[in-house]
């Protein structure tokens, strides 16, 4: 898709965070963007790769995902997305996609992590990147770990077009296709109120999911699209939900689906 439905799709933060340099990474795409990213490292096993909400920046999430490594002693590195936060260039589909192989390439080149150890964690928009990812290392042979879908979405497409059964040529982010490919487990989150991106699409990809890979998803009763995390630290159960799909499906403790039919908190 053009320019123009880039500029309608991707809404950076009015008002930039504040950064301090030191604590984060500058890395070039292969689009010539140069994007700033942060690596919490716990020595852990398990490295989760984050691909952030729409309208938020590193700078904004950086304490919350300090506390997510610290919590699940997990390695946790997210990055920004070009013409968002500090980042140069400008948002779109391919820039993303760019954007998410400069992290992966950090992470394998110089931190030596093998993508069998590695959790993708993609939150409404970064599904998007999250899936893309996924599939194209699903397809070269070197699946990863795990895929953590929250509030995500069946394509961008689909968002504002309920009915359409297929993918349509442009359309951007289709998840929903991906999902088939990833040959990974995948564990979807997604509130049952989501004002933004339907709890259909959450449902949905579920049922994309080849059987074999489904983890137990959460549907949060009442959730919307900003606030699952808020309402499932509040009542104690985010993490241990995290917890519960990394032990299970991503340390090489676990095997085979688990239920399938999803829990509700």
């Amino acid at each position: 898709m053009g320019g123009r439905i880039s500029s309608l799709v991707f809404q950076p933060p009015s008002k930039r965070s504040h950064i301090n340099s030191t604590k984060y990474i500058i890395l070039p795409t292969s689009k010539g963007n140069r994007i700033p990213a942060f690596y919490f490292d716990r020595s852990a096993h398990i490295t989760v790769l984050v691909s952030h909400g729409n309208a938020e920046d590193l700078g904004m999430i950086y304490d919350q995902f300090f506390d997510f490594s610290r919590q699940l002693n997990v390695n946790v590195m997210a990055y920004e997305y070009s013409g968002y936060g500090r980042a140069t260039g400008s948002p779109s589909e391919s820039n993303c996609y760019a954007d998410i192989d400069a992290a992966f390439k950090y992470l394998v080149e110089i931190k030596k992590v093998v993508p069998s150890r590695l959790v993708l964690l993609g939150r409404s928009i970064g599904s998007g990147p999250s899936c893309y990812l996924a599939e194209r290392l699903a397809l070269s042979g070197t699946p990863v770990g795990g895929v953590m879908l929250q509030s995500p979405v069946l394509s961008i497409l689909r968002v504002v077009l309920p009915d359409l059964r297929w993918t349509w040529w442009g359309d951007m982010f289709p998840n929903v296709d991906r999902v088939k490919r990833m040959e990974c487990p995948i564990f979807v989150i997604h509130g049952t109120r989501d004002e933004i991106v339907p709890f259909r699409h959450g449902q949905d990809l579920f049922l994309a999911t080849p059987v074999q890979w489904r983890a137990r998803p959460l549907w949060v009763e009442g959730g919307g699209h900003n606030d699952l995390e808020g309402r499932l630290r509040q009542e104690g159960t985010y993490f241990s939900c995290v917890l519960e799909f990394l032990r299970e499906w991503c340390s090489g403790e676990g095997g085979g689906h688990r239920g399938l039919h999803g829990s509700v908190y």
